[in-house]
């Protein structure tokens, strides 16, 4: 990749344990160089409370529920380009009670759903085995480079009551 990532880190609740911004753009770095062909590099990271989260996915997704990360790929008309990538939603609860269910540092969750959704903004897809298969390798490939754990090793099932972005439509 050319340039570094640009990334409008937005905060939408009062919490002080959100990652910084030498986070995020180490994580969507970690993506990126991995495309080194990708032209779009600008993104909005927003960090959200449940309620926001629930209506979002239930207006996008028809699911009333707050889900961990939410992706909005940015779909440029056919003439008109643009360096931007598109939007992730971060609900900050879910986060943290995943992070805490499956035993994971809130840093290294983080860390996972920025990549798992800077991914989905690239347009990779879990819904199907063989994709959720790229996807997730690539993930733990990304993350093992930023020093962190294989995120699928030690996870727990989400709670039946949380719904996930990342939970597969097959499970």
């Amino acid at each position: 990749m050319s340039c570094s990532p640009d990334i409008d880190r937005q905060v939408a609740l009062e919490v002080e344990d959100l990652p910084r911004q030498a986070d995020l753009e180490a994580w969507v770095t970690g993506v990126l160089s991995r495309h080194p062909d990708e032209t779009r590099h600008e993104l909005t990271i927003r960090f959200v409370d449940a309620e926001e989260s629930r209506h979002l996915n239930r207006d996008y997704r028809d699911r009333d529920r707050p889900t961990n990360v939410l992706s909005f790929p940015f779909e440029s008309p056919p003439t008109v380009v643009l360096p931007l990538l598109g939007d992730l939603v971060i609900c900050h609860p879910v986060v943290v009670d995943e992070a805490e269910t499956q035993h994971k540092s809130l840093l290294d969750h983080y860390a996972h759903m920025v990549v798992h959704g800077t991914l989905h903004l690239l347009g990779y897809d879990h819904i199907v085995d063989d994709e959720a298969e790229v996807m997730e390798a690539l993930e733990r490939e990304i993350l093992a480079e930023l020093g962190i754990a294989d995120p699928y090793a030690t996870s727990s099932p989400p709670p039946r009551d949380i719904d996930t972005e990342d939970e597969r439509a097959d499970a």
